[in-house]
């Protein structure tokens, strides 16, 4: 057995339902790997699940992605060896902790130029922006986009590499110093929500036409204004919900504000085939090789003080990514 140090929630509640435990762990059955983890993302996915809002089985250990060194591999494992250096996005919890078993499917190699904090830091968030720039609506030069909490993470990723393609970026963010990091990030119109209309201001961007699609993070505080900033057949595309969920989507209101699409796309449904994963991961890391996007660690602290992260992710004072250092 190898013990482990883990944050476990034995609670749907608040940050404070979070605690320090000490685990035991199962040598790795077959298809699986033992982790000695190094760095550790924070996403709102864990929000959620530690609230209920994404419903899990207590208690459980949350976090979806992290980087690390393999100790232990089961019976089958030929894709990594002991002493790889490894990040991974994984559906289902586990991250949060110092060491973990996770499924050997879910690996990747880590390039030698990134380190373990940028990689956990990106490795979902990366994954999420190539989704939703490249296989949710696909964006092409000309077009123009809508970022909700542009300086967020998944924001910042969104902003960087829509401007790279050559989209016009539009984003909407809660202060002056936000707007202007979102600004320093590929976004050409950064709007302070709590100041302004988004959507006056959008249109007055677009000289009335709105735009090709929004990315919308936040949910409940921008619907349905999020569905007045489109052009005729453009597309909302929600992939969070930090406000709250939005109501239930009426379908004829796509008919009635321009016969426009709607999706909720998953990640880990878009690269849950492992070619898929790979070419996704390989545009992620190729973006970071080039300079297209560069990843903002704002925010660190030690494992045993995720309730603090939680709170501040919260309280939307972060911005771009917070990584738990086991």
């Amino acid at each position: 057995m190898t013990m482990a140090n883990a944050v476990r929630v034995e609670r749907f509640g608040p940050p404070d339902a979070m605690a320090m435990r000490t685990v035991e762990l199962a040598a790795p059955a077959a298809g699986e790997v033992l982790l000695r983890q190094t760095a550790i993302g924070v996403n709102f996915i864990d929000v959620y699940q530690r609230s209920g809002a994404y419903p899990m089985a207590l208690p459980f250990t949350p976090g979806n992605e992290g980087t690390g060194i393999v100790e232990a591999i089961g019976p089958g494992v030929t894709s990594v060896l002991v002493g790889d250096r490894v990040a991974y996005a994984a559906p289902g919890g586990g991250a949060y902790a110092d060491r973990r078993i996770v499924g050997a499917n879910w690996l990747v190699r880590l390039p030698a130029a990134v380190d373990y904090r940028t990689a956990a830091a990106v490795m979902l968030k990366g994954l999420t922006a190539e989704m939703l720039l490249h296989r949710v609506f696909p964006v092409r030069a000309g077009q123009t986009v809508l970022v909700h909490a542009a300086a967020g993470a998944v924001g910042l990723l969104l902003c960087q590499w829509a401007s790279a393609i050559g989209a016009h970026v539009i984003g909407t963010v809660g202060s002056a110093e936000k707007a202007r990091i979102a600004a320093a990030n590929g976004c050409s119109v950064a709007i302070n929500y709590r100041e302004d209309d988004f959507v006056a201001r959008v249109k007055e961007a677009t000289a009335g036409e709105g735009v090709d699609v929004v990315y919308d993070s936040v949910g409940k505080d921008v619907f349905p204004a999020s569905l007045d900033c489109l052009k005729p057949f453009g597309m909302w595309v929600l992939f969070g919900q930090s406000s709250g969920a939005p109501p239930p989507l009426e379908m004829q209101l796509l008919n009635r504000k321009g016969c426009l699409f709607a999706t909720r796309p998953t990640v880990f449904t878009y690269v849950g085939k492992r070619d898929a994963l790979d070419t996704a991961v390989a545009n992620v890391f190729g973006a970071l090789a080039a300079g297209t996007i560069r990843v903002a660690i704002n925010q660190t602290f030690p494992l045993a003080e995720a309730a603090a992260a939680h709170r501040a992710l919260e309280a939307r004072s972060t911005t771009g990514a917070t990584v738990l250092l086991p």
